[in-house]
């Protein structure tokens, strides 16, 4: 990091940290309320930073990594503690955090990019600097325990981040053409519609739940960690909002049991929409459960949602599955159960 750079991360860090944190709470709060920021679009030749921020990985995950992101035309940085072990999690929270923060303090890095998901993205909520991420905006990518950061940074700075791939995700080319239509260009009313094969093991289309058409800004991700948020000040404002939700290896029980949370906790009274990506390995395993009649994924969304008289449609092209959306975090939006697409009504980067 270069002197200039680094002055400008430690005197932000240092105001931060002496900010009481019961005044913090209320400042973070109200920063919700404030405008929209996009950051700058990325363009092929720039420099993304690769972080770490939840599981470790190994040295041969890296290289997949480095090699996915430069085949896009990008150069690489590495954040410092990229390869650290700190039992599952990729180093200490505080060498991630340091990281978070060195890449958004960067001036070099004008993007950012998860290498993986895992679990620990959650645990460095209380100590993000969002002021230093909101007067540095650029683009934050990635999906499944990601979200936690993403739908954070959303709600507390008004940045767009995007539920997108990782690092060591597959790059095949249904996926770059939706990184670069999102990310690498400005233009809007960008459609997303799932390609004609889907990957997800579980069904071949996407199936509609409730029929319709409906208008509201994106927010979402991982359901396991989306229900980990409600009751904390990072908890997402769903009034008037299109909920997109996906999860891996939960049985539809374990689906019924989050639903029904978020019901309780009025996370779907107002919302526009909802969006299901393909649920990977969430079947019914009688062996494990016990269960021998279980419902299966579509019943359990069917009969815990389809009352809510909005449009909701399951099995689009996002999640843990190969061809992956990139789902720009509180861009306006329209979903239309009928062609079974998303259409991103304005630019989610400038």
């Amino acid at each position: 990091m270069k002197r200039r750079e680094l002055l400008k991360y430690l005197t932000s860090s240092l105001l931060f940290s002496l900010i009481p944190q019961s005044l913090l709470a209320d400042n973070l709060q109200a920063v919700s309320s404030k405008a929209i920021i996009k950051p700058n679009k990325l363009q092929q030749g720039q420099t993304i930073g690769l972080i770490a921020p939840g599981s470790f990985i190994t040295e041969e995950e890296l290289n997949k990594a480095i090699t996915n992101i430069e085949s896009l035309g990008f150069k690489i940085k590495l954040s410092k503690n990229i390869l650290q072990k700190y039992g599952y999690l990729a180093g200490t929270d505080e060498q991630r955090l340091e990281d978070i923060h060195q890449m958004f303090a960067d001036d070099s890095v004008e993007g950012i990019i998860c290498v993986r998901g895992g679990y620990g993205c959650s645990r460095l909520l209380p100590n993000l600097n969002y002021e230093l991420i909101k007067s540095n905006p650029k683009p934050l990518i990635g999906y499944s325990d990601v979200t936690a950061l993403l739908i954070a940074v959303f709600e507390l700075t008004g940045l767009i981040t995007f539920h997108g791939p990782v690092g060591i995700s597959d790059f095949n080319e249904f996926t770059i053409d939706n990184f670069k239509n999102v990310l690498m260009s400005n233009s809007s009313n960008t459609l997303l519609f799932n390609p004609v094969q889907n990957d997800s093991n579980e069904i071949d289309k996407a199936i509609t739940i409730r029929a319709g058409k409906s208008t509201g800004r994106l927010i979402g991700g991982n359901l396991s960690i989306v229900v980990s948020l409600i009751g904390t000040k990072y908890n997402f404002d769903s009034n008037n909002k299109i909920i997109f939700l996906e999860d891996i290896g939960e049985e539809p029980y374990r689906i019924d049991r989050m639903l029904t949370q978020m019901l309780e906790a009025g996370k779907f009274e107002n919302a526009s929409a909802v969006i299901f990506g393909a649920c990977t390995k969430c079947a019914s395993d009688s062996e494990k459960s016990g269960i021998a009649n279980s419902f299966n994924i579509t019943e359990v969304i069917y009969e815990r949602l389809y009352h809510l008289n909005i449009p909701i449609v399951f099995g689009m092209s996002f999640g843990h599955i190969s061809n992956k959306f990139t789902l720009p975090v509180g861009i306006n939006s329209e979903l239309n159960t009928t062609s079974q697409t998303i259409t991103l009504l304005e630019s989610a980067v400038i």
